[in-house]
């Protein structure tokens, strides 16, 4: 319980550094353009690539700061270009998502079962269970109405959300990011 404790408590501490915190807000920055290229399939299904930065912002700060990130982006984004009526319940979700990404992720070697292993967390209790439960209170739909389809996509999107976050940390990892955030670039 210490070592969950402390995830969170170091996470936090990572905005005493002005470059965590410029990395921080950069990525909440791309977050929230990442967000506006998305695909509306449904009033219930849409396809997004802003867990990408948020999921990165976990990963490389933590879930305190993740989860900072991910609710200011949500919010962000809803005050520049709303997209029907705000609900705080998918914010929550999705800072719980990050909360996840960062307890799995952070300041752990990366490794493809890692990234799986979050992510399959985060699309069954977030994105099936979840937001599907706030569908039904936004749209007035069953919940098992709801479900068969959302799941289809989440079968879809696993693989690619995986392979896509997988190759962005790698490529941070590749580029000594994770080194520059600690202080230790080039050395």
């Amino acid at each position: 319980m210490k070592k969950f404790k402390a995830l969170f408590v170091d996470s936090f501490q990572e905005l005493r550094d002005v470059r965590k915190l410029a990395v921080a807000a950069m990525l909440l920055a791309i977050a929230v353009v990442l967000g506006f290229y998305r695909l509306q399939l449904t009033d219930y299904i849409r396809i997004g690539f802003d867990f990408i930065a948020k999921e990165s912002a976990a990963m490389l700060l933590g879930p305190s700061i993740g989860c900072v990130v991910a609710g200011l982006t949500d919010i962000i984004s809803y005050v520049i270009k709303p997209v029907g009526a705000f609900f705080p319940g998918l914010t929550l979700s999705a800072m719980l998502a990050s909360v996840i990404y960062g307890v799995v992720l952070y300041q752990k070697p990366l490794s493809l079962k890692r990234v799986i292993l979050a992510n399959g967390l985060v699309t069954v209790i977030v994105n099936l269970l979840l937001n599907t439960y706030w569908m039904t209170i936004l749209l007035g739909n069953a919940y098992m109405a709801l479900f068969p389809a959302r799941a289809v996509k989440q079968l879809i999107m696993f693989p690619i959300e995986v392979v896509l976050f997988y190759t962005v940390a790698k490529v941070f990892s590749k580029a000594d990011i994770f080194a520059a955030l600690k202080g230790q670039a080039g050395r």
